[in-house]
């Protein structure tokens, strides 16, 4: 369980626990020092001046004092209710929220980096000027995941009115189809990378091929009991009966192919209790955290590094 809990942790960049971390990170990258191994534990931290309340948690040398941060976040993670202990469900809407908050971040500032008219919407040709979009030739041919007629059927998915350009909400869901609850993104970005015959719906041996092997690791990490067979689950969501899964059998199972930051951050939740609950009562008190204090900011630290796992290596 441990190593596959770890494989499921570490298939995603981890959201940092602590927004204090988020927000250094951005001053980083706002100064243009990007790529910088622990950038919260270097001994220049001028740009920190930069970041609301941070420099209280250094020390001189330039160390974050992650017991100091973590007392500090504990009771607003021990809300609901303040009963001196972190649940599942209370530490998974802090992730969850932690996660949003990055989404957003990361679509805002695509947004600005591409509006070239300031009209606060984005065309095809701003966010891809390398593509024709008129170019019916590209279209029609070059349809490959990644290709120029694959991106354009992809923005036009993304889009809730086919006005040609996409709003900050629309503009979320092309950047971030995992995130997304738009069905057309999903149909097309998801299902068709699995479906050999582009018929837009999976035979088992494509369900076999693509889609139980990557279910099968997470569900044994998640339910920590029996996983049913790859025929047993195939019949399970072919509601239909016709030995073929469509987009809407399927949507209960894409979480686990194409997770995105939202649904890593149940993984994650489940992961640090698994690793920081020493009494395994499902909860985390104050002492149990400090005990694995370098495990809530493994953003920072390699610590233990060599015994994760990446699922997908697994596969």
């Amino acid at each position: 369980m441990a190593k596959e809990a770890a494989g499921l942790a570490t298939d995603f960049q981890a959201v940092p626990l602590d927004p204090l971390v988020t927000r250094i990170e951005r001053s980083l990258e706002e100064r243009g020092l990007v790529g910088i191994k622990n950038p919260v534990n270097q001994e220049n931290i001028s740009y920190l001046s930069d970041v609301v309340d941070a420099s209280e948690y250094f020390s001189d040398g330039g160390s974050l004092n992650i017991t100091k941060r973590l007392i500090t976040l504990f009771p607003l993670l021990d809300i609901s209710p303040a009963d001196r202990v972190v649940s599942f469900e209370e530490l998974e809407t802090w992730n969850i929220k932690q996660a949003q908050d990055r989404l957003s971040y990361r679509t805002h500032a695509e947004m600005v980096s591409r509006d070239e008219n300031g009209d606060g919407a984005i065309s095809f040709n701003e966010y891809l000027p390398q593509f024709t979009k008129n170019d019916t030739v590209i279209t029609e041919l070059r349809m490959g995941h990644g290709e120029a007629g694959w991106w354009i059927k992809q923005f036009d998915n993304a889009g809730a009115d086919w006005s040609g350009s996409l709003s900050v909400d629309e503009f979320n869901n092309f950047l971030l189809p995992e995130d997304s609850n738009n069905e057309r993104i999903h149909k097309w970005d998801e299902v068709l990378r699995m479906d050999y015959d582009h018929d837009m719906k999976l035979n088992f041996k494509e369900f076999l091929d693509h889609v139980y092997d990557i279910y099968k690791n997470y569900i044994a990490f998640e339910a920590g009991g029996y996983v049913p067979t790859a025929e047993e689950k195939f019949a399970e969501v072919d509601l239909g009966k016709d030995k073929f899964l469509e987009v809407e059998e399927l949507k209960p199972m894409l979480r686990y192919l194409y997770p995105g930051e939202l649904s890593y951050a149940k993984y994650y939740t489940s992961y640090l209790i698994h690793e920081a609950d020493d009494n395994e009562d499902g909860k985390l008190s104050m002492a149990e955290m400090l005990n694995h204090e370098n495990l809530f900011y493994n953003t920072l630290y390699d610590d233990g590094s060599e015994d994760y796992e990446d699922l997908h290596d697994e596969l």
